[in-house]
């Protein structure tokens, strides 16, 4: 049993087709579907059902296929310790990070750290919760950053921030008379929240204990966009929550909350063990620079409303 072995069938699983792979591994495909077959012969388990189309791993397969990404990925971290030793935190580096973060987070930090660390190249993709943990798992994304508490044994997290929850209300709201809201107020208002599947939506309902869309039972709206929910509020159809990071500076119609406020933990996620502790220090330090002091502190009342 090879590691070259090993790729080739987790090219296979990856691709669906033996010729599809060979391409992908730059070799020929009787050379990729031979060295297959000698693992099979070798583990005596048939891998791969032939006659599938796409190819589909057997239930034998897809579990040797499974063990085999964890083998690649760890001798993987053989190699990037090495190139962390010598070259520093060189390399490149696979980020998965939320769409309701993406858009406010990464301008605060990005174009500081690509100035501070030119030999870096940051792969970025904004993917939902869900798809983070799994591309963590599976190895195709080296970092994520998104809302906790995210608690995996396999995974390590790494605590940036608490970003509280801002109420955004529309113009000559009774809510904007005050200085200070509480949670409460908020329960019987008709409420804009983003679609399943993002974790904010879940945070924000945990808030406010009621799912709705404005109060109109008669729409289904599913939005991944804060932005869009921030202008069907300034229409005058209900409110919403907000990160605060979301806000603008000129955005006058919104309030906080009263101590404890509501924050979302914002973290930055890896799988056990990572070795490339350079560039993990120097990306967290960069991100927790550039957001407000307040949100970094420990002393904050606050209650951290949890995914």
């Amino acid at each position: 049993m090879t590691l070259q072995q090993l790729q080739y069938i987790v090219a296979v699983a990856d691709a669906g087709q033996f010729s599809k792979a060979a391409r992908q591994c730059h070799v020929t495909q009787p050379t990729l579907t031979m060295m297959v077959r000698k693992l099979e012969d070798e583990l005596g388990v048939t891998i791969f059902q032939r006659k599938a189309q796409p190819a589909r791993p057997t239930t034998e397969g897809a579990s040797l296929i499974d063990q085999a990404r964890v083998v690649l990925r760890e001798a993987g971290q053989l190699k990037d310790l090495v190139k962390e030793l010598r070259t520093g935190t060189a390399g490149t580096y696979r980020i998965g990070i939320l769409p309701t973060l993406a858009p406010y987070l990464l301008p605060l930090f990005l174009a500081r750290f690509a100035e501070a660390h030119p030999e870096v190249r940051l792969a970025i993709d904004e993917r939902t919760t869900g798809r983070i943990l799994k591309a963590l798992r599976s190895g195709q994304l080296d970092i994520g950053i998104l809302a906790g508490p995210v608690e995996r044994d396999d995974l390590e997290a790494i605590t940036l921030f608490h970003e509280p929850f801002l109420a955004y209300l529309p113009e000559r709201h009774a809510l904007l008379k005050r200085r200070r809201i509480a949670a409460k107020d908020l329960r019987r208002t008709p409420l804009w929240v983003l679609s399943e599947g993002h974790c904010l939506r879940d945070q924000v309902l945990r808030v406010c204990q009621q799912p709705s869309a404005a109060g109109h039972d008669n729409i289904h709206y599913s939005t991944g966009s804060i932005e869009t929910l921030k202008r069907m509020v300034s229409s005058g159809s209900g409110i919403t929550l907000v990160p605060e990071l979301s806000v603008g500076p000129d955005e006058k119609n919104v309030r906080r909350f009263e101590a404890p406020e509501p924050v979302r933990e914002v973290v930055m996620l890896v799988r056990r063990p990572f070795v490339r502790r350079k560039a993990l220090t120097a990306l967290a330090d960069a991100i927790t620079s550039a957001v407000p002091r307040r949100f970094r502190s420990l002393e904050r009342d606050v209650v951290p409303v949890e995914v």
